[in-house]
């Protein structure tokens, strides 16, 4: 399972006039420790934000799925809250399991449907209790695919190897 974590930076940013106003923004990234989120922070700020920045925080969150339409890009990021019910293996009592997922959508009508597009699927009953707009400005999900600059890919090497 994936560990989302928050991060807020401050910078100037130019307005619509040309003068420079400090905003703080928060960004949103999975990754394995905090010390992965503040770089992966860092690297995405350096190629998004012009000029000098400063990461303000970085906090785990309780994200457990991010839901992205690709056919219908958004501005906008929603919290959902997905519960359902299970039944406990050793007490055999129902248990609610609260589940929460970032949600990219227009408005509250296609977090919805984007929500409930995502879990057709499930088998157990589930429920929305609570979809809460974001400050999220842009989310960065990691890519397993992405090569490191210092490093090569292994059929490369094995190939070099070889010649």
């Amino acid at each position: 399972m994936k560990t989302w974590y928050s991060c807020k930076v401050k910078y100037n940013k130019e307005q619509e006039n040309g003068m420079l106003k400090q905003i703080t923004e928060a960004y949103m990234l999975d990754a394995l420790t905090y010390t992965e989120a503040e770089t992966r922070i860092y690297e995405a700020m350096e190629r998004d934000v012009h000029g000098e920045f400063t990461v303000t925080q970085i906090t785990k969150t309780n994200i457990s799925e991010l839901v992205i339409n690709e056919d219908k890009p958004a501005d906008y990021w929603w919290k959902v809250k997905v519960v359902y019910t299970t039944v406990d293996g050793d007490s055999e009592k129902e248990v609610n399991i609260n589940n929460y997922f970032m949600v990219s959508a227009d408005n509250i009508g296609d977090c919805i449907e984007n929500t409930n597009e995502f879990l057709k699927s499930m088998l157990v009953p589930y429920s929305i209790p609570s979809v809460t707009l974001t400050k999220i400005v842009e989310v960065y999900p990691y890519d397993p695919n992405a090569i490191p600059a210092n490093l090569k890919p292994l059929s490369e090497v094995e190939a070099e190897q070889e010649g």
